[in-house]
């Protein structure tokens, strides 16, 4: 059985995703990304599916896994039984970790535990006990303090020891191979279009199969419809450019994402976040302009305490130059 694409959603102004879900949940299945995971079982007990491995695993379980190698855990709970909370996940990607590795050198030692999560790692019960306090905070955390946990997990992560590897050497994971399957044609088409006019019919073509099928097919794959899904990638692709362009015009940027109509594109981002484009940006504005005045008065204060102890010498400046 072909795995499924499942497209990771980083958001804007973040490096990484970080996040939870219970049992059973539409990620649930045997899928794929282009994204590294990390996963850490909570609760439940069950079979996981690493590439050509399973085996079994038990809360605690910490497993890495590589750009597109499939897997999937399955949960052994009663027949309608729901689990709030199964797994906590953080998912980025290789363009991170490369910018990283570039900035922070010393971040290059957790390569070879990057380069052995193309067969899937699982860590020892010793570095998941250490590592679980820090991916409960970061699923809330903000700002600086997530990088801040990030990089304290790599570090665990770098130095365990006792891991295996689990899918065998031989296996290589097909990406090209996966996406020749109707549904990943056209979450690749959406992703390589977004701003381009296409509807379900489109990719229904794509996908090989009957509008209906697809529209069935699709809302199982997501967890959402057609509409619901590009409205939330435009929106996102959205703030990216307000966040990066200030000279941008709202006008233009509603067009470069993929609306022809500004007042829908107003509804639309109210809907998706909660406020119209130029409050995101004005909110965005006045943050930079908090951030630059904190740091003039920090200079500042670092200024005159240095005046300050110059003075408490009882030396004026220029008796102390002649000495």
């Amino acid at each position: 059985m072909e795995p499924d694409l499942e497209v990771v959603q980083i958001r804007p102004g973040e490096s990484f995703a970080a996040w939870s879900h219970g049992y059973p949940y539409r990620t649930v299945r045997w899928h794929f990304h282009p994204e590294y995971e990390l996963h850490h079982v909570v609760a439940t007990n069950g079979r996981y599916f690493v590439g050509d491995f399973i085996g079994e695993f038990e809360p605690g379980n910490l497993v890495l896994t590589g750009p597109n190698l499939p897997h999937n855990w399955v949960s052994d709970v009663p027949k309608d039984a729901i689990v709030p909370l199964r797994c906590r996940i953080i998912q980025f990607s290789e363009d991170f970790v490369s910018g990283a590795m570039k900035a922070l050198p010393e971040f290059a030692a957790l390569t070879p535990v990057l380069e052995a999560s193309r067969r899937g790692v699982l860590f020892d019960k010793e570095t998941s006990r250490e590592v679980s306090p820090l991916m409960e905070e970061v699923m809330d955390a903000q700002g600086v303090r997530r990088i801040e946990l990030f990089m304290m997990i790599a570090g665990l992560l770098s130095r365990a020891r006792g891991s295996r590897m689990l899918a065998s050497a031989s296996y290589l994971p097909d990406p090209s191979g996966y996406m020749s399957v109707g549904i990943n044609k056209a979450l690749a088409y959406i992703r390589e279009n977004l701003t381009r006019p296409f509807n379900e019919a489109d990719l229904a073509a794509i996908a090989g199969q009957s509008t209906s099928a697809f529209s069935r097919a699709f809302r199982q794959h997501t967890g959402m419809s057609l509409v619901q899904y590009v409205k939330r990638l435009r929106i996102n692709l959205a703030c990216q450019i307000l966040m990066s362009d200030e000279q941008a015009s709202i006008t233009s940027i509603c067009y470069e994402v993929g609306y022809n109509n500004l007042s829908n594109f107003n509804r639309q981002f109210l809907a998706e976040k909660g406020m119209t484009p130029s409050r995101f940006r004005r909110l965005l504005l006045d943050n930079i302009n908090t951030a630059k005045a904190a740091q003039r008065r920090s200079q500042e204060t670092a200024s005159q305490s240095s005046r300050e102890r110059v003075g408490s010498t009882g030396e004026p400046a220029g008796r102390g130059a002649l000495l």
